[in-house]
Formats: C-alpha cells, sequence, structure tokens
C-alpha cells in the first residue's frame, strides 16, 4: 500500500503553530499570536500522519544544522590539525594550499557555518 504524501501547505502551518497555546487554551494560534483564519482551521483539520512525520524529519535536519553550526570552531580546528602539521610556515593560506578541491569545498562549508548568521527554521527548506 503507497504511503499517503504529506501536505506542504499543512507542515508549513504546524511549524507555525503555537503548541502550547493550543495546549492551554484548545485555541489555535500562530507563534506570532495571531489566531488562524476560519480557512486555516479547515485546513490544519485534515492534517494526517504523514504530515507530523515529515515536520518531524525536517526538525531533526534543522536541529542538525543548529548542531553543526555550533559545534563549527571546534569541528574546523580539527579540519585543519593535519594541514597544519605539515607546515613550516602555519597561516591558513599555506594550509588552503595543501587541500584538494573536495577538502577546500568542506573548509569553506564549515566556515560559513561560523560566520553566517543561523538562519531560522523555514518549512522545507531543511
Amino acid at each position: 500500500m503507497p504511503q499517503p504524501e504529506a501536505h506542504p501547505e499543512i507542515v508549513a502551518l504546524l511549524w507555525n503553530t503555537n503548541a502550547r497555546h493550543l495546549h492551554d487554551t484548545n485555541t489555535w494560534t500562530h507563534r506570532d499570536g495571531r489566531p488562524f483564519t476560519e480557512e486555516e482551521i479547515a485546513l490544519i483539520s485534515r492534517v494526517t500522519r504523514a504530515d507530523f512525520k515529515k515536520l518531524k524529519a525536517q526538525q531533526a535536519r534543522y536541529l542538525e544544522y543548529i548542531r553543526e553550526c555550533e559545534e563549527a570552531p571546534e569541528t574546523i580546528q580539527v579540519f585543519l590539525a593535519p594541514f597544519m602539521e605539515q607546515l613550516d610556515e602555519k597561516n591558513l593560506g599555506n594550509a588552503h594550499a595543501l587541500m584538494t578541491e573536495d577538502e577546500r569545498a568542506e573548509f569553506n562549508r564549515l566556515l560559513g557555518l561560523m560566520i553566517d548568521p543561523v538562519r531560522p527554521f523555514t518549512p522545507y527548506a531543511f
């Protein structure tokens, strides 16, 4: 039996739901406090297990991204250590010159995690 597909509009709405307010008041609201419109309430009433599964997977990828951002300074030090050990004059430019194309790509990814601002969660971006 084929698995039902998630509905992108419902997953996005689930992410933007203030779950604590819903639990406390049984009223659907957005994270910013706006109440759901009648159309949004009708849409959320169609939520399926696949929608929750998709949301959970996206949240897990986002949490992994946050963890990588937090650990990037230490990770880049560990990444650079073998290159620095090979050098008499230890600087980033010389280490970069020793890297393969794939290693440079990983270095740039780690550097981006360190210097770019952390992106907020956006449904279907992660």
